[in-house]
């Protein structure tokens, strides 16, 4: 096969087995690779509501079809499950040498099913494949893990592993790739469940081209845009996301409010952190060294390095939690690598309890005499071990935010700020909640939020607009401008492309910048596969992933009330509020119609499955009929 290795392994950890087996030539064309592999068989194999930490789940992980080709940034790795965390889909995408390795090893995609007897680890050197015992690695950091399997196997390998979080199925546990790049969303709690610490992986071999003189050229002009457009060759190479600092508003303990740019603290800002910074890193294909290579200079830690602090881990542990010293931010960015947790969900579970203790719904008498005052660094960092090892009240904060509110009672739930069990804060109706309550994996800023809001290149957006691509305002007509935008962040996830450090059009949509929307894509998939490919075929298989991750959760229990707009305590009894809530069901029953969704219950149609070649969904919906609703990820 041109453009894919044509072959998927599957390991059953139930028997330590494993097959490889063709790729489904129908498959890969119509789903492509990455996120759209992932999810077709996350819905074809995984049932309706069971507990995602049983045997029973499986986890999947796939490169894009343009890893390891000329075409530069397309080094993602998409690794797929049930989440343990949400309760419905959750996929993380990540970076690292991983994705390139796998691929050159000859391999498209990895299915996991079933659990080991004891801890095991997979090493995968191009076609030739072993199960080991792991006994000398469980209880291991990712760091320690990474470092022994390295050296045991060389340098020119690469290392996806879990944590302690990982081993004691902390929910928002991450893998971890080459230490320092987490797959979120609780996979790692995933591979722990599974006794699978590691997959280790070397690969020699290329990805065939089918017009390979035509596909360099298109890598080529895709190539020079990075190297003159300024955002991707001077303000992303030098700050990465430090630079959102400045402009995305950051979330102020547990949401509270969102710094304005004259309000973040100066020690917080981009040119800060340089202080820090000893070097700079990047991932597989990508030539952009949008991470810094940090070492810390003081305190318990003082001259560990590290590595991709990124916005989110000044974000998530620090300002919404209330910490704004730089070296604890630093302190706690590695202690989530080690450990192997998402800083997303630590950080706002976290948060959470923060704002419950804040208000004296919980006190020291729950968290074994923890002071979690806003600015108590130094607990932070204690409770972050107590999660990773589910000690005392870090028992409880392991569950992640949705079930720590079940766990903790009626009053603390009312503060539990979530779609669909995760986290992206509080706002009026609009762009940013449409977003977050119809993203297929919870509340979610890749999943096109960044694309339509246009914060990081606004002259693509203009570009789009004025060749009738993109509305000319998004408080008008957010609809349309996420819909166009989670297509396109879908596209990225299949082709294995990075959506960007800084999140943007270019990154995510080769040659966009030249053959808006998806024509780039088409043009570079022809070339690639040999099969010929238009933009409304692309937009076609962005559409099909999309309602097939919808569908899946449905089955999950997802119903539209799972849709509604999330608001403040305060607010929820107001006029005001209740106005507010009335303009996002508008909203979300808008969405409904334009995607082909049965309106009252947000179900896609047969119609529409038909259309999207979906009909063994319609099929197997019809036959299940109803699911009970969904309450987290319990499974039943």
């Amino acid at each position: 096969m041109d453009g894919w290795m044509g072959t998927v392994l599957r390991v059953n950890l139930d028997k330590l087995k494993y097959i490889k087996v063709p790729l489904d030539k129908l498959i890969a064309k119509d789903y492509i690779g990455g996120r759209g592999l992932n999810s077709k068989v996350l819905f074809d194999e995984v049932k309706p509501r069971i507990n995602p930490l049983s045997p029973d789940n499986v986890i999947c992980m796939a490169p894009g079809v343009f890893t390891a080709t000329p075409l530069g940034i397309t080094g993602r790795l998409e690794v797929s499950t049930l989440s343990p965390y949400s309760g419905i889909l959750g996929d993380g995408n990540v970076g690292g040498n991983f994705a390139g390795f796998f691929k050159k090893a000859g391999y498209d995609q990895i299915i996991i099913t079933g659990k080991a007897e004891k801890p095991i680890y997979i090493w995968i050197d191009n076609d030739k494949i072993e199960i080991l015992d792991a006994s000398e690695i469980w209880g291991k950091s990712t760091w320690e893990t990474t470092d022994y399997l390295t050296e045991k196997y060389g340098n020119n390998t690469s290392v996806l592993c879990i944590g302690q979080a990982g081993e004691n199925l902390v929910r928002f546990a991450s893998s971890i790739v080459d230490k320092y790049s987490s797959a979120a969303r609780g996979s790692g709690a995933v591979l722990g469940s599974k006794n699978l610490k590691a997959i280790v992986v070397r690969g020699n071999g290329n990805a065939n081209i089918a017009f390979e003189d035509e596909f360099k050229k298109l890598a080529k002009e895709d190539r020079e845009y990075f190297m003159t457009d300024p955002l991707q060759s001077d303000i992303i190479p030098k700050y990465g996301t430090h630079i959102g600092m400045l402009t995305w508003m950051p979330g102020y303990r547990y949401f509270e409010k969102y710094l304005r740019e004259e309000e973040i603290p100066g020690n917080l800002k981009p040119d800060s952190w340089k202080k820090f910074e000893i070097g700079r890193a990047t991932c597989y294909s990508c030539p952009e060294r949008c991470k810094n290579v940090y070492k810390i200079p003081s305190g318990s830690r003082k001259g560990e390095v590290g590595k991709g602090l990124e916005y989110e881990g000044i974000h998530c542990l620090g300002t919404n939690c209330g910490i704004m010293d730089p070296v604890s931010i630093l302190e706690m960015e590695n202690l989530a690598d080690m450990f192997g947790m998402d800083v997303i969900g630590l950080g706002n579970s976290i948060a959470y309890a923060k704002k419950l203790y804040s208000l004296g719904i919980i006190d020291k008498g729950i968290t074994d005499n923890l002071d979690l005052s806003w600015e108590n660094a130094e607990s932070q960092k204690k409770l972050i071990y107590n999660i990773t090892f589910r000690k005392g009240f870090g028992n409880i904060v392991a569950e992640g935010l949705y079930s720590m509110g079940e766990i903790l009672g009626k009053e603390s739930k009312k503060y539990c700020y979530h779609n669909k069990g995760l986290s992206r804060g509080v706002f009026p109706a609009g762009l940013f909640s449409l977003a977050h309550s119809t993203s297929t994996r919870g509340a979610d800023h890749l999943r096109g939020r960044s694309w339509a809001f246009g914060e990081n290149d606004a002259e693509i957006i203009k570009m789009l607009q004025k060749k009738g691509l993109f509305p000319h305002s998004i408080e008008k007509d957010p609809i349309k401008a996420i819909t166009i935008s989670e297509r396109a962040t879908t596209i990225a996830d299949v082709i294995g492309r990075c959506k960007g450090s800084v999140n943007n059009w270019a990154s995510s949509l080769p040659l966009v910048w030249k053959y808006p929307i998806f024509d780039g894509v088409a043009k570079l998939l022809t070339a690639a596969t040999g099969i010929e490919y238009s933009g409304d075929d692309v937009e076609i298989i962005a559409t099909r992933v999309y309602t097939l991750e919808r569908c899946f959760n449905i089955r999950q229990g997802i119903k539209m009330k799972d849709d509604m707009l999330i608001q403040y305590v305060e607010d929820r009894e107001t006029e005001k509020g209740r106005q507010e809530f009335e303009k996002h069901r508008d909203l979300i029953i808008d969405y409904y119609k334009l995607h082909g969704y049965d309106q009252d219950t947000g179900v896609p149609t047969g119609n529409t499955l038909i259309k999207l070649k979906l009909d063994f969904v319609r099929d197997k919906m019809n036959e299940e009929r109803d699911y009970p609703d969904w309450d987290g990820p319990k499974g039943l």
